[in-house]
């Protein structure tokens, strides 16, 4: 009976350290790495135009799709937020010679991004990963053509890119709350 009790205590302790809710790095840096982030968005945005014909978006903000991660499991939570920071990542691949911010704190901005989606992809290990939310790629692709690709690539289209991606972070920052809640 005693050897029971300690298998089941033991399966439990497993099951709980391999949990994407246990995740360390999760508890104790993603909020930093966040805040980081967030503040270099922020300097790029002083370093760049501020142009009186600033352009609008025509790409709405995806809130539905933030609501739907709200609802979904810890695993697929995370693996949302992991394609959120992948989707950034990749939209700075394109042509970004006009926009006017410093290329040190670019690539310390992406680097932040970079380790933070390696950090999340972490917490959920093999489950999740292979999970696209088909609606933020094609949202993302949008952002792309017509925001990047319309305006040429502009000093103007990155800062409308700048804040989109911000607004992003912001949401991403505030999921790990909801981990807990299903």
């Amino acid at each position: 009976m005693l050897s029971r009790v300690l298998f089941a205590c033991v399966c439990l302790g497993l099951y709980s350290a391999c949990s994407s809710l246990s995740c360390r790095w999760m508890d104790q840096k993603f909020s930093q790495f966040s805040g980081t982030s967030l503040d270099l968005l922020d300097m790029m945005a002083n370093n760049s135009t501020n142009s009186t014909e600033a352009e609008e978006n025509t790409v709405g903000f995806p809130h539905y799709l933030y609501h739907q991660a709200s609802k979904a499991s810890a695993e697929d939570k995370v693996a949302f937020m992991v394609q959120i920071l992948e989707e950034v990542l990749s939209l700075f691949e394109e042509d970004h010679s006009s926009s006017s911010w410093e290329e040190t704190t670019e690539e310390n901005f992406l680097s932040v991004i970079n380790q933070q989606a390696e950090e999340l992809h972490s917490c959920i290990g093999g489950q999740g990963h292979t999970k696209m939310n088909v609606k933020l790629q094609k949202y993302f692709k949008r952002l792309s053509d017509e925001i990047l690709k319309k305006m040429g690539h502009s000093a103007e289209a990155w800062e409308l890119i700048r804040k989109e991606i911000k607004a992003h972070l912001i949401k991403v920052d505030n999921l790990p709350s909801l981990l807990t809640r299903n």
